[in-house]
């Protein structure tokens, strides 16, 4: 089963680099993203902190052993959210032009350059509906370039300090 995890790590060096190792020794990670801990007053410490999201197919309880890692959250019920955000640009003659901008309405996107030789449509959505979407976006013409930010994602309620 596929596990959407949020790590609060210390802001140490080495630290992401530790944590990565171990998890990509034990499991697939699909994908990874690292911030800045938004609410540092939660921590005695007054070091940084950061934390990891990442999706993956491992056992968390060895990420805990780590020095350098203050928790770990598993997203992965129900009460949470995951998105991905995708650019993508295509060449597209010009008569697709209308039919590929009403597929991105459709799909909650945006169009960041509307032209023939390059078509840049902006969107944030789940694993899946991406893949969909540009599956769809390449009955309009070449797909010249994907870029996908990995999983985003955060808990829908609020729970005290993680």
């Amino acid at each position: 089963m596929r596990h959407v995890i949020a790590i609060l790590l210390q802001n140490e060096a080495g630290a992401l680099t530790r944590v990565t190792g171990l998890i990509s020794a034990a499991a697939t990670t699909s994908s990874r993203c690292r911030s800045p801990h938004e609410r540092p007053h939660c921590f005695a410490s007054h070091a940084g902190h950061h934390r990891i999201r990442r999706r993956h197919r491992a056992d968390q309880r060895q990420l805990l052993k780590l020095v350098d890692v203050v928790g770990v959250e598993d997203m992965t019920s129900g009460d949470h959210l995951a998105r991905e955000l995708l650019l993508i640009k295509l060449q597209i003659s010009a008569e697709h032009l209308e039919s590929a901008a009403a597929l991105v309405r459709r799909a909650g996107g945006k169009v960041l350059a509307s032209n023939p030789s390059s078509y840049v449509v902006e969107l944030a959505s789940t694993e899946f509906e991406i893949g969909e979407f540009i599956a769809n976006m390449s009955a309009f013409g070449d797909i010249i370039e994907v870029v996908r930010s990995g999983i985003l994602g955060m808990r829908a309620v609020i729970h005290a300090c993680m």
